[in-house]
């Protein structure tokens, strides 16, 4: 089944979004995801962790679930850490690969039906609905694949794009 119309454009920056934060961190070492700017900004491995916390809720509004038992710590709200029990840079590609399928998938069998029910409680949403849900949230999403661009960049890595 194709996606639906309302959501085709945040499915392709989804799928984009999922093979590109894929390639930014593809070649960095497990020290250089738990590197940081400041104290102020978070590291690698918790900007992974925080998409694949929002993919979760785009996935539960879709009725599909996954939840891996770190998912918590990156939920909206939770600060980055030193010392924190993060999964390693291995653990969370992994993850990232199993819910970029999991949600590929989910986008395209969701039905017009589901997508226009009035969205739960959560993130904003530009209609009320779900489907403003997985709109916002692939925005949002878009911003972390950014931060994770630039942190690879102040890494020292050649940059992906541009």
């Amino acid at each position: 089944m194709p996606v639906p119309v309302v959501i085709a454009a945040s499915a392709e920056n989804y799928r984009f979004n999922s093979d590109f934060l894929a390639k930014i961190v593809s070649d960095l070492s497990p020290e250089e995801w738990l590197r940081r700017p400041s104290e102020q900004t978070n590291h690698l491995a918790w900007i992974v962790g925080h998409m694949m916390w929002a993919r979760r809720d785009v996935l539960v509004r879709l009725g599909t679930e996954w939840s891996p038992p770190w998912l918590g710590l990156f939920a909206k709200g939770s600060k980055c850490g030193d010392g924190a029990p993060y999964p390693s840079s291995n653990a969370l590609l992994d993850a990232w690969r199993e819910v970029s399928g999991l949600l590929a998938g989910a986008l395209e069998s969701v039905s017009e039906e589901v997508l226009s029910q009035p969205s739960p409680k959560g993130p904003p949403t530009a209609d009320g609905k779900i489907s403003g849900a997985v709109n916002y949230l692939a925005i949002h999403e878009t911003y972390h694949v950014g931060q994770a661009s630039y942190l690879r960049g102040w890494l020292g890595h050649n940059r992906l794009m541009g």
